[in-house]
């Protein structure tokens, strides 16, 4: 599977208060469900500390279309390879890791992991892109739009309308690679909208932000693929887009995105847990999906749900 990030799209316009999906969900081609190429070591198991080191040794073997994370239930440092990643990269991989290559899990995903572009609601980039907002927040009176950063670093004029004649704000912020969020200040204070689009007519109350947990039962919503389920299958996942585009910290799912989902909103309830980075394959066949942790973004600017 290629782990992309999701491209800008066009897209949906909608008040800017309602949650809107960054159009750049990173674009992921179609996945299926990951084939365990565990492998097995009669070594003792690895300390925390020395996981650590296994994940710098990947970084450092700089595969791109591969996504990893520790699974403290194992532990073992699972490692997702997209189908560009080829048995010798694979290999240089595990050569990477040296003495501790048992304790690296392999599994293959269908596709390619990509950066998505596009969202819960669409939001489109002055110059062309269309993205999804992911959460409305505010700083006192002023309120802003949250969405991914590798959305907010194609422009800083953002707008509700394809024909961007309706202006959402302007670009107050962007982190990408990394971290993949931004920040989007309303023209309008009294268009952001503190709700997520369900696509069926109905809308969800944000109340608040948390961190999810493994095996959480999460929705997202973007403005390519509407709203989605599925459940989280990993934390503090570090991506490797390819190019140097490598982020850390992230919320792997098995979620399905497609491009234009980009920036879109990931919850539990009422509350804002992920906004859509990118991913591998799509929601016909399903797929992979990466998301940046809303607390980071909140702490990063300063920012509340409201």
């Amino acid at each position: 599977m290629n782990i992309k990030r999701l491209s800008p799209l066009g897209g949906v316009s909608r008040r800017a208060r309602l949650i809107a999906v960054a159009s750049t969900l990173l674009t992921v081609t179609a996945l299926a469900a990951p084939t365990a190429m565990a492998e097995s070591s009669p070594s003792a198991r690895a300390t925390t500390a020395q996981l650590a080191e296994v994940g710098d040794a990947v970084l450092e073997a700089d595969v791109a279309g591969t996504a990893w994370y520790t699974d403290q239930a194992t532990g073992k440092l699972v490692v997702t390879a997209d189908t560009t990643v080829s048995a010798a990269e694979i290999a240089t991989i595990k050569k990477a890791a040296g003495a501790r290559a048992g304790s690296l899990e392999i599994e293959r995903t269908n596709g390619k992991i990509n950066k998505l572009i596009a969202g819960g609601q669409a939001i489109y980039a002055g110059g062309g892109g269309r993205c999804s907002l992911g959460f409305n927040v505010r700083s006192g009176s002023t309120y802003y739009a949250l969405t991914a950063g590798h959305c907010t670093n194609i422009a800083s004029a953002w707008y509700t309308n394809s024909t961007t004649t309706a202006s959402l704000g302007t670009r107050a912020g962007t982190s990408f690679p990394n971290n993949d969020y931004g920040i989007i200040r309303h023209t309008t204070a009294s268009a952001a909208d503190g709700r997520v689009s369900l696509y069926n007519g109905s809308y969800r109350d944000i109340t608040s932000a948390g961190n999810a947990t493994v095996g959480q039962s999460v929705q997202r919503s973007g403005s390519t693929t509407g709203l989605r389920s599925g459940r989280v299958t990993g934390l503090n996942a570090t991506v490797n887009y390819g190019s140097g585009d490598v982020v850390y910290g992230m919320i792997q799912t098995n979620v399905c995105a497609e491009p234009g989902d980009s920036g879109g909103a990931m919850f539990a309830g009422s509350v804002a847990l992920g906004l859509t980075s990118g991913g591998s394959g799509n929601c016909s066949s399903g797929g992979t999906t990466f998301f940046q942790p809303v607390p980071e973004a909140l702490s990063a600017y300063g920012v509340s749900i409201f």
